[in-house]
């Protein structure tokens, strides 16, 4: 017997995958990538958290797709912020059981506790993320943590799952998650119910002003976690790292919508739109140049993509202030 795991890595999907393997049945750790989860590479992170729970693990990048079909038109519209959260777990729910064929799997166990979550983790909410998972019927979903509190599905009606071994917890509390891990021994997992930009207030401020001016595409997933943002007056986007890991991060990001400043001097890596005209240009930078260590009243040579800008900083970054959009 082998089921997949929806995953994120917090304790509550790690407590769900153990319960499940520690029946003896083979538990395939899950990790829909949508790309809003991390500003890190955590692949690797994932995948120990897997082997601690008791599971093997896959990533399954669903990028494009989730921008095309989720993120900008969900039937069940968005939380506080930009999180389409009912939509996007019918979404995963679909996405695994798409996989179910092709992996042997019979049911599907995700780490959800009813009540846990205002908008998708109710109990109406449940029901409609199993409608928009098509799983109504074949009743596929189990939910470890709060099972005894649900209708029984097919693995425990089957008898696949032993229902007197699954739990009752309910309510946003997570006293019993964190008992349960301090009894297995673990001391490295991330915080239930973190970790989604989509619900962080300035990612979100940040998509809503990027798409009032550009299509959004897959790189923009990345280009918006990182650095200061700035709007131009003639509608170029300039972004500047405010240190070294946005610097790096930044760098590695290959978008064919942006070009890069390079400053003569230590200071941040930045980008702006590659369709900038030259009027933004010189003055993103002048806003990269003071950002960096330069002296006020020196003339610095700054390459602009192909273009040369011969500029002075601000006489202070609080001039810069001006055309932040999210800083």
């Amino acid at each position: 017997m082998r089921a997949l795991a929806l995953f994120s890595g917090g304790l509550d999907s790690m407590l769900a995958a153990k319960r499940v393997a520690d029946m003896g049945i083979e538990v395939i750790a899950i990790h829909i990538k949508i790309g809003f989860g991390s500003k890190k590479d955590i692949e690797d992170i994932l995948r120990q958290r897997a082997s601690i729970a008791g599971a093997s693990f896959r990533i399954i990048d669903v990028r494009e797709e989730y921008i095309q079909k989720i993120l900008f038109n969900p039937v069940h519209g968005y939380g506080k912020n930009f999180n389409p959260c009912i939509d996007c777990h019918g979404y995963m729910f679909r996405v695994a059981k798409e996989l179910m064929n092709e992996l042997d799997a019979s049911f599907i166990i995700t780490g959800e506790v009813l009540g846990q979550r205002p908008m998708s983790q109710r109990s109406d909410a449940m029901k409609l993320v199993s409608r928009l998972a098509n799983d109504t019927d074949e009743k596929l979903i189990l939910r470890p943590l709060s099972a005894k509190l649900m209708e029984p599905t097919t693995p425990e009606l089957e008898g696949w799952v032993d229902r007197e071994k699954l739990l009752d917890i309910s309510g946003r509390s997570r006293d019993r998650q964190i008992a349960m891990a301090a009894k297995y021994g673990w001391e490295e997992y991330e915080s239930p119910g973190g970790g989604c930009l989509l619900t962080d207030i300035h990612y979100s401020q940040r998509i809503k002003e990027h798409i009032s001016h550009d299509s959004f595409e897959l790189e923009d997933i990345e280009i918006l976690k990182f650095g200061r943002h700035f709007r131009l007056p003639d509608n170029a986007k300039l972004i500047v790292g405010r240190d070294e890991g946005d610097n790096e991060a930044l760098k590695g990001i290959d978008s064919h919508k942006y070009i890069p400043i390079t400053l003569p001097v230590i200071g941040p890596f930045s980008l702006i739109s590659a369709s900038a005209l030259p009027k933004d240009k010189e003055l993103a930078a002048k806003i990269a140049i003071t950002y960096a260590k330069s002296k006020k009243d020196e003339v610095y040579e700054i390459a602009v993509g192909d273009d040369i800008y011969h500029v002075t900083p601000f006489a202070s970054k609080q001039d810069t202030h001006r055309y932040f959009f999210n800083a």
